[in-house]
């Protein structure tokens, strides 16, 4: 099997459309803050969903600035999370992210991840369509086996790393218990802190369902 030469994890060169996308989000953010009434008292602490990502090749910067390459290995994953923390007038949360999942096409090796995430949920459209954002920067991800796509030139790869993922997730406001959701699953070395192996780790665009309760 050719070996995948991919770039080491995350690098943010000249990545203009990324740019501008941030400061719409943080234009957005804003708004939402002054848009919105104090949090609703039908908000849910417990989550249950699963999700399917298929590979690609690139850190989520390059992902969402349209440079990633997508490869025939795939993963299915189940996912939970716990609300540990919420504001009592702002829509924000934080919240305890779990997953553990299954990969397939260019290897079979199992991931299981944990991992705090910031939700925000203050877009001024979301008597419309509720949006959150989710944001889990640092977490603690392990797999079965180094995988062919997290190896360096020199073979060597690690089953821990870090666990980031990037999650936009999209409900109706009159049933907000049923949540579909983007996600962008990440492993990686956070700038070669965990290892200098020269591989990127792995990473998923993925598709999910979650009910909250």
């Amino acid at each position: 099997m050719p070996r995948l030469h991919l770039p080491i994890c995350p690098r943010l060169p000249n990545l203009k459309p990324a740019k501008h996308a941030a400061a719409w989000l943080m234009w957005s953010l804003a708004v939402g803050v002054g848009a919105i009434s104090p949090a609703n008292a039908d908000e849910f602490d417990w989550s249950i969903g699963t999700y399917v990502g298929k590979y690609h090749d690139a850190e989520p910067a390059g992902a969402l600035a349209g440079r990633a390459n997508y490869a025939e290995h795939y993963m299915l994953a189940v996912t939970g999370s716990k609300t540990v923390w919420r504001h009592k007038e702002w829509p924000i949360a934080i919240e305890l992210d779990a997953m553990a999942g299954q990969q397939s096409g260019l290897a079979n090796l199992t991931e299981v991840a944990f991992a705090p995430a910031l939700r925000w949920s203050g877009f001024p459209w979301r008597d419309v369509l509720r949006t959150d954002i989710r944001l889990a920067p640092l977490g603690v991800s392990y797999t079965s086996r180094v995988g062919p796509m997290e190896t360096g030139p020199d073979g060597r790869g690690s089953r821990t790393l870090n666990y980031l993922f990037v999650e936009a997730a999209f409900s109706s406001p009159k049933a907000t218990a049923h949540e579909f959701f983007v996600r962008l699953h990440h492993r990686c070395a956070i700038y070669d802190l965990l290892n200098n192996y020269g591989a990127n780790g792995e990473d998923f665009l993925s598709f999910g369902y979650r009910h909250k309760f």
